[in-house]
């Protein structure tokens, strides 16, 4: 049993290891069709006050149940290691076309609350309004120029 149980596990490293290999940025421009967050919370941006640096550590290490940069990557152009297995791709934070249309509010409440009928998990029982929001500024600032 023990022997099945680790030929298991070394398979399923060897498929991650193998697919970051071939890890790649997302497409642009991205077409999806995500709904528009509720009420005026598109509009919102409370990026002026965030903490960039710290949006940096949760995207690259702190997020839970995994850091942002897992999917999405250190480049932010949606050829993390994971990313490769989702359909659609995650996010590529550097494709201008697309981004110019999401606005820090959308953000702040896609992080928030995740994508339905993406891989984008919802980070708002993890995370406080105030880090999401940093990680919003780390993006924006860092990827999105």
């Amino acid at each position: 049993m023990k022997k099945v149980l680790i030929l298991s596990v070394m398979v399923i490293f060897s498929l991650f290891a193998v697919s970051s290999a071939f890890a790649k940025p997302a497409k642009c421009p991205q077409p999806r069709k995500t709904k528009a967050a509720p009420g005026g919370i598109a509009k919102k941006d409370k990026t002026a006050k965030a903490d960039a640096k710290n949006g940096k550590l949760i995207y690259t290490k702190k997020a839970k149940p995994m850091a942002c940069k897992m999917c999405h990557g250190d480049k932010g152009d949606g050829g993390g290691k994971l990313g490769a297995a989702l359909k659609p791709a995650p996010r590529n934070f550097t494709c201008a076309e697309t981004m110019k249309k999401v606005s820090a509010g959308q953000m702040f409440h896609i992080i928030k609350n995740g994508s339905k009928g993406t891989g984008m998990v919802a980070h708002g029982k993890t995370l406080k309004d105030k880090e999401i929001w940093d990680v919003v500024k780390y993006v924006r600032s860092t990827f999105m120029k």
